[in-house]
């Protein structure tokens, strides 16, 4: 019999960019792995979010730092030298979190679905490539690298009015595949996290009373999930230890993906 092999569950040191990070699940993010003394990259559209961010990770105490930087994940021009800033300002990149995004409903029958098309796509697919393909040089320097991309459970099935996020976020879930088979060979792990209704920005105009009436018809905890619970799945893709999950698309929905009706 082999002898227990201990892995470590700690990411105390390594370097993290997290887009999208200003708020809801990448500011949660931002936070949990400053806490386990990660170096944190808070990463979004405007800096001065990115900041008041950074000013919290920075008077919570934890046991990592944050910088902020302004990041348009559209313009890849931009990811170039953020992405090349946040290496040099660290010293490397361990692990990239692809969180960034945003919900415009669009009708296909509309001359507007374009206007929620191109965008779309651009922030919650093209992007994802963009900024692994920046990275991917650091992070292939890196001793335990991962990346870790944000779906949705519009990854995984349909709701209406919704196709533009939902032609994305199951492309996401694709590019997570092809990039685990692509990368795995270096020791890259790439893994997908398609979370479900979660109290975010994106559904802060949805009334409490419809929340809860959703909650209780599709979720069977019966309840929207926080920020913070994604947060913790995402760092348990990123730790040392998670060396052997690579492809994965994860759920965090309550248990709404596997209720039938």
């Amino acid at each position: 019999m082999e002898p227990y092999q201990p892995l470590s569950r700690s990411i105390a040191g390594k370097v993290a960019i997290v887009t999208g990070a200003a708020s809801g699940m990448g500011r949660a993010t931002a936070h949990l792995f400053a806490s386990e003394g990660a170096h944190v990259a808070v990463t979004d559209l405007d800096q001065g979010k990115c900041d008041a961010v950074v000013q919290e990770i920075g008077a919570a105490g934890y046991k990592g730092s944050a910088k902020a930087w302004a990041l348009d994940v559209s313009d890849q021009a931009a990811i170039k030298a953020v992405v090349g800033d946040i290496a040099q300002a660290f010293g490397g990149i361990d692990i990239l979190v692809n969180n960034a995004g945003f919900a415009i409903p669009a009708d296909v029958a509309e001359e507007s679905y374009e206007d929620s098309w191109d965008p779309t796509l651009a922030v919650m697919l093209a992007a994802h490539q963009r900024m692994i393909r920046a990275a991917l040089p650091h992070l292939r320097n890196a001793e335990h690298p991962r990346i870790v991309n944000v779906a949705s459970t519009e990854g995984m099935g349909a709701t209406p009015g919704n196709s533009p996020y939902v032609a994305a976020k199951h492309g996401v879930i694709g590019l997570t595949r092809g990039l685990a088979v692509d990368l795995g060979r270096e020791g890259i792990t790439v893994n997908c996290i398609c979370p479900g209704p979660i109290r975010t920005g994106i559904t802060d105009a949805i009334s409490e009373e419809h929340k809860t009436i959703y909650a209780k018809r599709r979720v069977p905890l019966r309840r929207y999930g926080i920020p913070e619970e994604v947060a913790h799945l995402t760092l348990s893709c990123v730790l040392p230890s998670a060396s052997f999950l690579t492809g994965a698309v994860i759920p965090v929905d309550g248990g709404l993906t596997i209720k039938n009706a």
